[in-house]
């Protein structure tokens, strides 16, 4: 069965999209540690880069050929300064030279090395293929597919080297919601528990805690960031950002001077209906503006819905329980990592897949299952919680105007969480025997509305508000 851990539904990376940003970068990287492997790294005197099926339709707008190129040159996205993505594609393009690894500088040209290939390869709907020419005249090439949320993988997938660790033993196996329960009651723990006690097969309790506050203090400085940056963002829509006005609004005259103490002097503000769901949108849209300016986000468990969880979780930190701890994010990710793991197993979490039901279902549903938890909400009432939440985005389509990741996307982060929150106290105030659609089977009923779904509604901007507005609109 395979073994999904929290670190693989959240990933630290950099913005706008987490299959065509961040999978594409990861899969360079991947690459060259295959030809280094292989002894033909410094050997390699030209590359190309050809993308498919949604990569290369929406690719200019995703940054695709812009990760593609920061991978091939030995960047980090979870460490690397985003400020500096600016120069160095700049550089590369003027001097139509790179720098591959990092230390072996090849001729590249990117508009002629980088293909956007419309065809569809048979596996997945995002396909990248490198292709290298030795110095010696020999070929090689390899096409790795991104399968959402920062994953990839070849096509022989059960017999690759990268996803044997996927299948290692956790103490508690689980492949859907039935089983997460059973499991759940035979043990008398909570799924944060359960979830726990997995993590520790795999990691230190030292070193996961570690992880997690690390992907918390991302989250929370992409909010601050986010609300403290005013302007209008890349790619030629001209979309104003707006969490900087609505923070303002909401904030007032608190003073304070860094992320925490910003988090504390929130807690001191208004919070009639109104300004709750304000500050609830403002939080997930400063998250998906900083995304979609190439900044650095947490796949929560994409690039295009990480508004969705650190919105839902500040909501907690904020407004619920002003005396909340560390403990209780770490609670918060462990649930909403097995949540988000179970839809993965089920079905998928690529848009390009199955629409942004993929991608905004799958993040509300795993942060109103994380909420409830925190809540005081049983194992039962996390899964109709996380269940609600997916059952009202079903059919949600993927038709982002220029292929860029905002409109509708940014929005549709702070409708989510929004759902989430809903979603959460109706299932704490419902008898789990009383309902009527189990987990598993909104899992399966989001899967075969997928397959059934049109493909110009899957991530390919040939349909829907991609095709009702045009850039010239704007």
């Amino acid at each position: 069965m395979e073994c999904i851990s929290v670190f693989d539904m959240l990933k630290i990376g950099v913005g706008p999209s987490s299959s065509h940003t961040l999978g594409p970068w990861r899969a360079a990287e991947r690459w060259l540690e295959e030809l280094k492997e292989d002894h033909y790294f410094h050997k390699v005197s030209s590359v190309q880069v050809l993308l498919y099926g949604s990569l290369s339709l929406t690719g200019k707008g995703h940054a695709t050929d812009i990760a593609a190129m920061l991978g091939l040159c030995g960047q980090d996205p979870e460490t690397m300064p985003t400020e500096a993505i600016p120069t160095i594609i700049e550089t590369i393009q003027n001097n139509k030279q790179l720098p591959l690894g990092g230390t072996h500088t090849i001729a590249f040209n990117a508009e002629n090395d980088i293909i956007f290939n419309r065809e569809f390869l048979p596996f997945h709907s995002n396909g990248i293929r490198f292709q290298a020419t030795l110095k010696t005249g020999e070929f090689l090439e390899e096409t790795f597919y991104s399968i959402g949320g920062g994953f990839v993988v070849k096509e022989e997938r059960s017999n690759s080297k990268e996803n044997k660790a996927l299948f290692k033993s956790f103490p508690y196996p689980v492949q859907n919601g039935t089983e997460l329960l059973a499991a759940c009651k035979q043990e008398g723990k909570s799924i944060s528990e359960l979830v726990w006690e997995n993590e520790l097969s795999l990691r230190e309790p030292e070193a996961i805690d570690a992880g997690l506050q690390r992907i918390w203090d991302v989250m929370l400085n992409c909010m601050y960031t986010g609300c403290h940056t005013e302007g209008v963002l890349p790619g030629g829509l001209n979309v104003r950002r707006r969490a900087f006005d609505t923070h303002k609004n909401l904030i007032g005259d608190v003073s304070y001077t860094d992320p925490e103490s910003w988090l504390n002097a929130i807690r001191n503000t208004e919070v009639k209906f109104r300004q709750i769901l304000k500050w609830v949108s403002c939080f997930a849209l400063s998250v998906n503006e900083v995304n979609a300016s190439l900044g650095r986000v947490v796949t929560a468990p994409t690039n295009g819905s990480a508004g969705v969880i650190p919105a839902v979780l500040m909501y907690y930190l904020t407004i619920e329980n002003h005396k909340a701890k560390f403990h209780h994010i770490r609670q918060f990710f462990l649930v909403a990592g097995e949540i988000g793991s179970i839809f993965k197993k089920g079905a998928t979490i690529s848009a390009a897949m199955g629409g942004c039901q993929a991608e905004i279902g799958v993040s509300s549903a795993m942060a109103a299952g994380a909420l409830t938890e925190l809540m005081g909400g049983t194992p039962e009432q996390v899964l109709v919680a996380a269940e609600i939440a997916m059952e009202h985005h079903l059919g949600l389509t993927c038709d982002p105007i220029g292929g860029l990741v905002q409109v509708p996307c940014i929005e549709r982060n702070a409708m989510g969480a929004i759902k989430a929150i809903n979603a959460a106290e109706l299932a704490i105030d419902t008898d789990p025997l009383n309902t009527k659609v189990p987990l598993d089977k909104v899992v399966n009923t989001m899967w075969e509305t997928a397959k059934d779904m049109n493909t110009k509604y899957k991530e390919t901007s040939e349909g829907g508000l991609a095709v009702a507005v045009m850039l010239s609109d704007c």
